[in-house]
């Protein structure tokens, strides 16, 4: 099938297609006038692809990923490890968006938001330390 047919099934676009190819993710077929040509096991790659990518997976553990959904002799321990990896990071940056979160909703709790110059927002914002 082509590029159009892989689109439509695995709900990517053309152009992250042919970037997982360009970096190695996927290697389509080419038929003789260089079209690509995606086998059914393609599709199945590019879908898993899709989803690990909307689970927030790097690009580095997709390729391990891939390389262990490949490996018929993983261990699944060692999946297991790329996603509590994935899921520490994922907790770290929640964290860290629930103290900017926090910071900000005092600073806007605090700004009476009038007429008057005097914002502690910006005075927050100016202040280097």
């Amino acid at each position: 099938m082509n590029i159009g047919d892989v689109s439509e099934r695995t709900g990517l676009p053309a152009k992250t297609i042919r970037y997982y190819e360009d970096i190695g993710l996927v290697t389509p077929n080419r038929d003789a006038n260089g079209y690509r040509r995606f086998a059914p096991a393609h599709v199945h790659k590019l879908a898993f692809l899709g989803r690990a990518r909307s689970l927030g997976f790097s690009i580095e553990d997709c390729r391990r990923l891939l390389a262990l959904w490949e490996d018929r002799d993983r261990a699944s321990a060692d999946v297991k490890a790329v996603a509590e990896r994935h899921l520490a990071e994922i907790d770290a940056k929640m964290a860290e968006l629930s103290e900017m979160r926090a910071t900000l909703s005092d600073l806007v709790h605090r700004c009476a938001g009038d007429h008057r110059p005097d914002c502690p927002i910006l005075r927050d914002l100016a202040d280097p330390g």
